[in-house]
């Protein structure tokens, strides 16, 4: 497939750009020349650089979070093409968020800690947030940004007596390469509009 990576150069593009390479994509320097985009730059950029891909007819796969979520989707439904969005692309945190759903069935109190490196735009994160809605009533989010740190979430519930610690740790950005391959492999069967999360493509 051809595919333009847009934020080739940034923590997460430098390592995917070889990934996809090393699976036998090619990558482009036009949406005019690309089969699907992929997109990592900042959130104020999302939006424009989703509509120039739609206009060209590529369908997108967005691993940048704190954009608009409402208007991307309109954009993609008015072009009649796919737009893909997840708010972590490692399995581990996909899992982490499974695990900790079906745990507040049970235990309802909890609180959310992530943490990420000091230059990450957005708090609370993307894969907070999502967590946040799966989990009855409203949780709390503590967000931690230094250095050292890449991407780190845990969920604790507490209940009489005891705690539950659910936590995911991304050590490498090499943790988003599959997920960010699976969205790509599914982009094409999905539906036009914004699709989030990769619980439904696993």
């Amino acid at each position: 497939m051809k595919v333009l990576l847009l934020g080739r150069h940034g923590k997460v593009g430098s390592v995917l750009g070889p990934a996809l390479m090393e699976s036998g994509h090619e990558l482009v320097e036009s949406s005019r020349d690309a089969d699907a985009a992929i997109d990592f730059t900042r959130p104020e950029a999302v939006e424009e650089n989703v509509r120039a891909c739609l206009e060209d007819g590529v369908p997108v796969v967005v691993g940048t979070s704190g954009f608009d979520q409402e208007r991307v989707d309109a954009l993609a439904r008015e072009h009649g093409l796919p737009v893909f969005y997840a708010p972590n692309f490692a399995l581990g945190a996909v899992l982490m968020m499974r695990f900790a759903e079906e745990a507040g069935k049970v235990l309802p109190n909890a609180e959310i800690v992530e943490l990420h490196h000091e230059t990450k735009l957005d708090a609370p994160s993307g894969t907070a947030k999502a967590t946040a809605e799966r989990l009855p009533g409203e949780t709390p989010i503590h967000s931690v940004r230094l250095p050292g740190l890449v991407a780190h979430q845990e969920v604790i519930f507490g209940g009489p007596g005891q705690t539950l610690t659910i936590r995911h740790d991304t050590l490498s950005r090499e943790a988003f390469v599959p997920g960010v391959l699976l969205a790509l492999e599914k982009l094409h069967d999905l539906p036009p509009g914004l699709t989030v999360g990769l619980d439904g493509l696993l």
